[in-house]
């Protein structure tokens, strides 16, 4: 689950992190009403979306005045931002943060994920701060230096040794240690999955500031955090992927025109790149489990027709924990729930698949049955070329 910048500020503070003095604000007389509060010669302020690069798309402007504020937060409530995160279609800013301007002496980055070699979380600090860290990686690698969290906590050692090894020193190296610590115990109580401060910035007066702030969380972790639930921000969300979710299918929305319904994440994603194979795209990315029972086949189906961008559907099902003939009945009983006027090719292999594809050839539906995955890639792109 993401959360807003705002929102993440709030929670760092909780954890001792310093933050800038700000407001969210949700209409143009709010931001210069909380611009008039803070006093200070410049605010900033900030679109708040579930994105990044709000800056380079015109998303973080400052201000020299209330009514300067005011009139910048005018610009972007009810409108629609682009960045390289949103896509050309954009999201529509809803609210703004207006915080202080800050004397910015440095910019850092630190950040926390998962490293999946390990199986552990991840500490992540550079030097280079206030750009995307993926650049930096990329042309500047050695300025990245990246420490274990272990079960025990993240140490004093642990923090002081990262924060010199970035190249900070003396009293400056020693303030960010602090933050790298009271970062590391927020990441693991509140089981997150991402967290970035980028810049966290050292000022001209020597104080150590988190200048943004990005946190997702661990959806699976989320029944331990019940006060998380209010930080949800659905109209942030895709709709199908809402819908997706009140059945338990793990569902995500891309941009193609093949709807893919498989169970199991591994063979979901070489399902997709099989239909890139064969010259099409995967409209989504859709698990079903592994019961994948009449409802929940019925719900894919109806979340599947309801993305204009379906023109084909390909079902591609291992069965294992659940018989192939048994998803075949439930395919067919769910066609009789949902309207269906798109070519769906199915691949069932497993426990009684010879069983299950008779079953689809005698239905009162015109299946595409295919032997192998290939085959009903193959089969499916070709459908595409046969409807057009």
């Amino acid at each position: 689950m993401k959360i807003h910048e705002y929102q993440a500020k709030a929670i760092l503070a909780q954890y001792g992190i310093p933050v800038p003095r700000g407001r969210v604000a949700f209409t143009p007389e709010e931001a210069e009403e909380a611009a008039r509060e803070l006093g200070t010669p410049i605010v900033v302020v900030k679109a708040q979306i579930h994105a990044g690069g709000r800056g380079k798309g015109g998303g973080v402007k400052l201000a020299h005045s209330p009514v300067e504020a005011k009139a910048l937060a005018e610009m972007m409530l009810g409108h629609t931002l682009v960045t390289h995160q949103t896509g050309p279609e954009g999201k529509e800013v809803q609210k703004v943060l207006i915080e202080e301007g800050l004397p910015i002496k440095k910019e850092l980055y630190v950040g926390i994920t998962v490293d999946r070699v390990s199986n552990k979380p991840v500490m992540i600090a550079s030097y280079e701060g206030g750009m995307e860290i993926e650049e930096v990686a990329r042309t500047q690698p050695e300025k990245i230096l990246k420490a274990p969290i272990e079960t025990s906590g993240f140490s004093a050692y642990q923090a002081r040794n990262l924060a010199f090894g970035i190249g900070l020193q003396g009293k400056e190296a020693l303030a960010c240690a602090v933050v790298f610590q009271k970062l590391a115990t927020m990441g693991v109580a509140g089981d997150t999955s991402l967290v970035e401060i980028n810049p966290l910035v050292i000022t001209e007066d020597g104080r150590v500031i988190a200048l943004d702030g990005k946190i997702n969380f661990d959806d699976n972790a989320l029944f331990r955090h019940p006060d998380y639930a209010t930080l949800r921000d659905l109209s942030e969300e895709e709709p199908l992927e809402i819908e997706a979710s009140k059945y338990d299918l793990n569902y995500i929305k891309l941009d193609g025109e093949v709807g893919c319904m498989v169970n199991g994440a591994g063979l979901a994603m070489g399902t997709m790149d099989m239909v890139k194979l064969y010259g099409s795209m995967p409209a989504n990315f859709l698990d079903v489990g592994g019961t994948a029972n009449v409802d929940r086949v019925a719900a894919a189906f109806h979340i599947l027709m309801s993305d204009p961008n379906v023109k084909a559907v390909l079902v591609n099902i291992f069965g294992g924990i659940v018989r192939c003939d048994r998803v075949a009945g439930g395919i067919i009983q769910a066609l009789q729930q949902v309207q269906v006027d798109v070519p769906i090719v199915i691949r069932l292999k497993g426990t009684n698949a010879d069983q299950a594809r008779q079953m689809l050839k005698e239905a009162d539906f015109p299946f595409i049955v295919a032997d192998t995955l290939s085959d009903a890639a193959e089969k499916v792109v070709q459908s595409l070329s046969n409807a057009a």
